[in-house]
């Protein structure tokens, strides 16, 4: 077995190696061994049949010969006698009479020590109807015909020279071989034909596939104008393209709000660190300093932690139990707002509890939040109160407000109703927001009948 082996991991790498590498060469080659397996079988079949067919007529021809000269034997007698007639060529012609044991007629030419005359004694002297076949550079084939007679009767013995025959089924047989070969070309041939036309579309999804620019591109192979299979195949791929672009317009979503909430701190870690650098400072602000800046990173740690848990998928936001009054306020306190607003949080009670983490209230606020600092003229206020099913928090402003033609488009990721108005923004905070309060089983919404300024309204569930 161990002998074996490297033989046979020898003879795998060589048919690994000689086995054709694309598609077309493997179904051609799968096509021209079968056809090769069913012509072989076919032409075995074929060549038997004819070897048989051809036999039966060297015996037809024995027969005929047998019941001619048939003819011109007298088994009547005690003793069989031959008369002279019109066959008598047939008795000189591989014919052998014998009466009992004892041949009465025999070809004059034929030597009885011969391999034929020793096979023509042996039929004759058995009395049977029997045959034989003698091989070698010409063939023969005898067969033995009994008479009945009155003394025994008399056995014909007939013999047929089956070189003519054996060049028949010779000729019969290469000329199959032949037709074999010409019939193994002509389907590999059309195979290849068949298989390359049958792959063109393929040929063209993969030419298609190339030219586009990414996998985030709206282009697709469609199924209309594709057979069957292909059709499946395209559909898969493009439900596959569809699963890659959601991924990566999620990973740039992620990427996008990341960036959105991690500027605030990290803006305001670098201000303390240019304020640090600007002057002098005493022991107690190098200690101020520190808390801002260790505030700031608790800060954007938090950010990261809920949003990168949020975005797993199937493992929603974790649930969560806070006093929303704190947590608004410190949530206020994380945003630098301008001198001339007035800034209010209250709650309807003060120990009013809302059913999501503190820092969770935090992000789904802050947005809404900042938005009303940067629209606001004079005043921005928020307030939790007690909602039908929950807890609300409504943060107004005294600002313009939500142009009317744009509020349908209010939450969704990118969009800004003054994309080149003096205020920053990238269009993600308000969207943020609503997909966070979602996530818990909240909703953000806008008012469009509160007048004037813009009044956005965030339900959570209750503690």
């Amino acid at each position: 077995m161990n002998r074996a082996s490297p033989m046979y991991r020898t003879v795998s790498r060589l048919a690994t190696r000689l086995a054709p590498r694309t598609l077309r060469g493997r179904l051609s080659l799968v096509a021209l061994t079968g056809a090769a397996l069913l012509i072989t079988v076919l032409t075995v079949a074929f060549n038997a049949v004819a070897r048989q067919h051809l036999q039966r007529q060297a015996d037809d021809e024995l027969r005929t010969r047998a019941a001619a000269v048939a003819t011109t034997v007298d088994t009547s007698g005690p003793v069989p006698r031959v008369h002279e007639g019109s066959h008598d060529d047939l008795l000189d012609s591989n014919v052998w009479i014998y009466a009992g044991s004892r041949p009465a007629e025999a070809p004059p030419h034929t030597d009885p020590g011969s391999a034929v005359g020793r096979a023509a004694r042996s039929l004759g002297v058995g009395g049977t109807r029997s045959c034989t076949s003698l091989g070698g550079a010409r063939p023969v084939r005898l067969c033995a015909f009994p008479l009945p007679g009155r003394a025994g009767g008399a056995t014909i013995v007939t013999a047929l020279d089956l070189a003519p025959y054996r060049s028949s089924a010779d000729s019969l047989l290469y000329g199959s071989l032949a037709l074999d070969a010409v019939m193994l070309a002509c389907t590999y041939t059309l195979t290849r034909l068949a298989v390359g036309h049958a792959l063109r579309p393929v040929r063209a999804m993969t030419d298609q596939a190339t030219q586009w620019d990414t996998v985030a591109a709206d282009d697709r192979f469609g199924a209309s104008s594709l057979p069957a299979e292909l059709a499946v195949l395209g559909a898969s791929l493009d439900a596959l393209l569809d699963r890659i672009r959601a991924l990566l317009r999620h990973e740039r979503q992620l990427t996008a709000e990341l960036s959105h909430e991690l500027r605030t701190p990290l803006s305001r870690v670098i201000a303390e660190l240019d304020w640090y650098g600007s002057r002098p400072r005493t022991p107690a602000d190098t200690r101020a300093t520190h808390t801002a800046i260790a505030q700031a990173a608790a800060s954007m740690r938090t950010i990261c932690d809920t949003l990168l848990l949020d975005a797993r998928d199937g493992f929603p936001t974790a649930p969560g139990t806070a006093v929303a009054l704190p947590a608004l306020r410190h949530a206020a306190a994380q945003l630098d707002a301008p001198g001339h607003l007035t800034l209010t949080v209250t709650a309807q009670e003060p120990g009013l509890a809302v059913g999501v983490s503190a820092a969770l209230l935090e992000r789904i606020v802050s947005p809404l939040l900042a938005n009303s600092l940067r629209y606001a003229r004079s005043r921005v206020s928020v307030h939790a109160r007690p909602g039908p099913d929950g807890v609300c928090v409504d943060v107004t402003d005294d600002g313009t407000g939500v142009p009317p033609p744009f509020v349908g488009q209010l939450f969704v990721p990118g969009r800004r109703a003054d994309p080149g108005g003096p205020h920053g923004g990238a269009g993600l905070g308000l969207p943020l927001a609503r997909r966070l309060a979602r996530s818990v089983g909240g909703e953000v919404r806008y008012d469009e009948q509160h007048t004037p300024g813009a009044r956005f309204t965030v339900c959570l569930p209750p503690a």
